[in-house]
C-alpha cells in the first residue's frame, strides 16, 4: 500500500475521531443550552480558526466576496437546520444511534444527484440506496416503537447535509472552497444565533472549557478531513468516514454508559454496507453517464 493512501487513512481516522468529540461535547451541552444556541456557538467559536486557516491558505481575503450569494444564502439555511437537528436529536439518543441513522447521507446525495444534478445512476446502485434505506426502517422498527422528534430531527439533518452537498458541487464550479468554508460557518453562527436570541441563555463560566474544545475540535476536524483528501483518493478513504461508528460507541460507553441494542447494529450494517457498495461503484468512470 502506498505511503500516501496510509497516511489518508490515518487522517481520516483522525478526523472522525475529533469530530466524534466535538459531537460529544455539544451532546453533553444539550442539558444547559437550547439546540439552537449551541449551533449558534458552534460557528461563532469556529470563525476565528477559519478565519486564521483562510488567510494562511491564500494570504488573501479577496476570494471571499466573489462568490454566488444566493447559492452560499440557501447552504446558510440548510447548515442551520442541519446543525440545529443533529444536536436535538443527540439530546435524546446515543451518538452511535445517530450516526447510524445519519449514515443514509450519501445515499440521499447519490439519489438526489439524479433530479437536480442530472447525473446518472445505474440499477445496481439503486438497489444500493433501495437496500440502505431497509437499513434504516430496521433501526427505526416502524409500528413496534414510536418515532419520535429525535429520531426524524436527525433524519431531516442528514437530507440538509445531502442537498448541502449537492450545492457544494454546483458552487465548486465557480467559488472557492476557502470562501465556501467561511460563509459556512459565519451563516451559522448569525442564523442560528438570530433565532436562538429570545431562548438565549447566559453561559456559565464552567462551560468555558467547553466552548474553546468545541472550536478546537471543530476546526481541527475539518483540517484533517481536508488534508486526507488530499492525500488519498476520495473513494480509496471515504469508506473509513464509518470508524465514527465506533468513536460514537466508544464515548457512549464511557460517558454515558449507553450501548445501542442488537437491532441498531443489523441496521447500521445494512446503511453500511450500501455506503461502501456506492463508493466502490464510484470508482469506475464509465458509470457516471448514461450508456
Amino acid at each position: 500500500m502506498r505511503s500516501d493512501h496510509l497516511r489518508g487513512i490515518g487522517l481520516m481516522l483522525l478526523a472522525m475521531a475529533t469530530l466524534a468529540l466535538m459531537d460529544a461535547t455539544m451532546k453533553d451541552m444539550t442539558g444547559r443550552y437550547p439546540a439552537l444556541q449551541i449551533a449558534a456557538l458552534r460557528g461563532i467559536v469556529s470563525i476565528p480558526f477559519v478565519v486564521g486557516w483562510v488567510y494562511w491558505k491564500d494570504r488573501s481575503f479577496a476570494t471571499l466576496v466573489r462568490i454566488r450569494w444566493r447559492w452560499h444564502l440557501f447552504r446558510g439555511v440548510l447548515a442551520v437546520v442541519m446543525l440545529t437537528g443533529f444536536i436535538y436529536a443527540i439530546s435524546g439518543m446515543p451518538l452511535s444511534q445517530a450516526y447510524t441513522l445519519f449514515f443514509i447521507a450519501p445515499l440521499l446525495i447519490t439519489a438526489l444527484s439524479v433530479p437536480l444534478l442530472k447525473e446518472h445512476v445505474d440499477t445496481r446502485r439503486w438497489l444500493a440506496i433501495l437496500t440502505g434505506f431497509g437499513g434504516v426502517l430496521i433501526v427505526l422498527r416502524p409500528g413496534s416503537v414510536a418515532i419520535g422528534y429525535t429520531t426524524l430531527a436527525v433524519l431531516a439533518s442528514a437530507l440538509c447535509y445531502a442537498l448541502n452537498a449537492i450545492t457544494v458541487r454546483v458552487l465548486g464550479r465557480s467559488d472557492s472552497t476557502a470562501a465556501m468554508s467561511f460563509w459556512f460557518i459565519v451563516m451559522v453562527a448569525v442564523g442560528a444565533g438570530l433565532l436562538a436570541w429570545p431562548d438565549w441563555q447566559p453561559i456559565r463560566a464552567g462551560d468555558a472549557g467547553f466552548l474553546v474544545a468545541l472550536g478546537i475540535t471543530g476546526a481541527l476536524g475539518q483540517v484533517l478531513l481536508t488534508e486526507a483528501f488530499r492525500s488519498a483518493p476520495v473513494s480509496f478513504i471515504a469508506p473509513f468516514e464509518y470508524s465514527s461508528l465506533f468513536w460514537g460507541l466508544g464515548l457512549d460507553l464511557l460517558i454515558w454508559g449507553e450501548v445501542p441494542d442488537a437491532i441498531v447494529f443489523a441496521g447500521a450494517a445494512v446503511i453500511i454496507g450500501s455506503g461502501l457498495y456506492l463508493i466502490q461503484r464510484a470508482r469506475q468512470p464509465f458509470l457516471a453517464t448514461p450508456p
